[in-house]
């Protein structure tokens, strides 16, 4: 097909495909819910798009996590643990995070083509989406926290309060989001660094008490079982890499003349959130046990009460609770906007995908703030530990797996195409290279994490989840011979995926269907026109009217 015809070719008033609504059409046009982020959207720096996305990890959690880890096992323990964690979410960040930014598509769209399928990718979507919740309700918790300190506004209230406030910051896309986190990133990291420079530099004495904390098991020293037990909690996180990209994949093109500015961005903003992830939470062990004389254990852990803390040797009396509430609702902003956002992402791209009826972004923003609010009222910061530790075995079980199969069935196998793939029609429904290996890793993983084989193997869940992954992917990538990646050899359009450099194609080809003109990459020819249909369409088509058969 040419791209002449492609242009012209439009479908008549008895054509069985429904337009796209109006509704879907502005949405996804908007910051491109559900496909191909074009390149003449993509109007930001590689800077710039790495500030928006570090800005999204100015989350309170941290802080949190790490206090639970160092109180319950110990500093020693706990920077183990913790650096573990960090360097498994870096090696298996990296691989994703490169196909998000050098592809322009997000992580939904990556799993499709990483050994999982057009269907078999809404497994992992519901994992992302839970995560966005679960996270978004654990820095719920601790704004709540701060407003009942600074304005005494009961538990219940603060969680309601923290919730509505993001709606009308989430309701539009990549542009507003970049404006936010790029402006509120200053004043988040003086609020942060500021307290605990001055503590070490005024009392050096604090950093020994810190490094000799034996945690409440009273064990002392290093021993395996408590430092996977904590890496298991740190590598909830390791689903991160998700919003990352999400911002990610609005990267410019890759060319000579930007590679080093492109490539420090990517690896700045991708895996290397967890270089920030990791330090916030060993200074989360740090205020911990400075506090925990004061405030006791139960509230050691709330950021809140650390930083008011560490604010009040280092200021008057009048400016501590305001600016300690001041840094924990910057910061659940700055990343709950995010969590409201890429959750929307998440569940919408699965509803449409099953439903094949788009019902607009805005409705699963509402439903994952739901999800958020009940966990919140229901006081999941109480049992936080539990959660993160029983959601790391899933999250972790999908990410090696991608991470895997693009590492090791695409570069070094070739079993996996090197391209990634995300349209309907191009793909099988299921491919059991992902779908067997994550469900395998992450089921055996979570009845280790329950006791189910025995007390002495129940802290090496997580270890289990990301081996059972990295061994089962290739291994399943074998076993089929790589035939379920691609239902298709090609997508009926004569013009390359890809340009000159390797990028995207920025051709631009009419959709017959909605109208609108959408980029090479995010069209295919039509089965019953002799024209092209963009990826929304495809999804939506209930008659499968524009789907392309299978090759033989």
């Amino acid at each position: 097909m040419s791209t002449t015809e492609s242009r012209v070719t439009t479908s008549g008033p008895s054509d069985p495909a429904k337009a796209a609504p109006d509704q879907a059409v502005k949405e996804t046009l908007e910051d491109y819910t559900l496909r191909f982020a074009p390149r003449s959207y993509r109007r930001w720096s590689p800077m710039v798009v790495a500030t928006t996305a570090l800005g999204g990890i100015a989350y309170m959690a941290d802080f949190s996590i790490g206090a639970g880890i160092g109180l319950a096992h110990g500093t020693g323990n706990a920077l183990v643990a913790i650096a573990v964690a960090a360097v498994v979410i870096f090696v298996t960040g990296f691989p994703l995070a490169y196909y998000g930014a050098r592809y322009n598509i997000d992580l939904d769209l990556i799993t499709r083509g990483s050994g999982f399928g057009y269907y078999g990718s809404v497994l992992t979507s519901v994992i992302f989406a839970s995560f966005t919740f679960i996270f978004f309700a654990l820095e719920g918790s601790i704004m709540a926290q701060g407003l009942k300190l600074g304005l005494g506004l009961p538990l219940w209230l603060g969680y309601l309060v923290s919730t509505l406030m993001v709606i009308p910051l989430v309701i539009y896309g990549m542009k507003a989001l970049s404006k936010l986190q790029v402006w509120t990133t200053p004043i988040w990291l003086i609020l942060m660094v500021a307290p605990l420079v001055y503590l070490i530099a005024n009392d050096p004495g604090t950093v020994d008490r810190f490094l000799s904390y034996a945690g409440t098991d009273g064990e002392g020293g290093v021993n395996t079982a408590s430092v996977l037990l904590g890496a298991g909690v740190c590598l909830s996180l390791i689903a991160q890499i998700g919003e990352q990209i999400d911002y990610l994949r609005f990267m410019p093109p890759k060319t000579e003349q930007n590679k080093r500015g492109w490539w420090t961005a990517v690896v700045m903003a991708g895996p290397g959130w967890v270089v920030l992830g990791a330090l916030k939470q060993a200074i989360g062990v740090f205020l911990a046990v400075y506090i925990l004389a004061e405030v006791g254990p139960a509230a050691a852990p709330e950021p809140i009460q650390q930083f008011r803390s560490a604010f009040d040797t280092m200021m008057p009396s009048w400016m501590v609770v305001p600016l300690a509430v001041a840094l924990v609702v910057i910061s659940q902003i700055k990343i709950n906007v995010t969590n409201a956002y890429s959750g929307s992402l998440a569940w919408t791209n699965s509803f449409t995908r099953v439903t094949r009826h788009y019902p607009g972004r805005m409705i699963f923003v509402l439903v994952n703030l739901a999800f958020a609010l009940a966990l919140m009222e229901a006081d999941m910061f109480s049992f936080l530990n539990s959660i993160l530790g029983f959601y790391s075995n899933c999250a972790i079980a999908w990410v090696v797996t991608v991470a895997t199969d693009i590492g090791i069935n695409k570069y070094v196998l070739k079993l996996s195409p090197l391209q990634p793939e995300f349209r309907r029609g191009m793909l099988h429904a299921v491919n059991p290279v992902g779908v067997v290996s994550f469900v395998a890793a992450s089921a055996l993983s979570i009845a280790m994490y329950f006791h189910a084989l025995g007390d002495a193997l129940q802290p090496y869940s997580p270890v289990a989840a990301a081996v059972i992954a990295f061994v089962l992917t290739p291994l399943m990538a074998v076993v089929t011979k790589g035939r379920y990646y691609l239902r298709r050899a090609g997508d009926g359009i004569s013009e390359p995926l890809l340009d000159a450099d390797g990028n995207p194609s920025a051709l631009t080809l009419d959709c017959h269907v909605c109208h609108q003109s959408y980029e090479r990459p995010d069209v295919t020819a039509c089965a019953t026109h002799d024209a092209v249909v963009c990826s929304l369409c495809l999804s939506t088509d209930k008659a499968g009217d524009h789907v392309l058969p299978a090759s033989a």
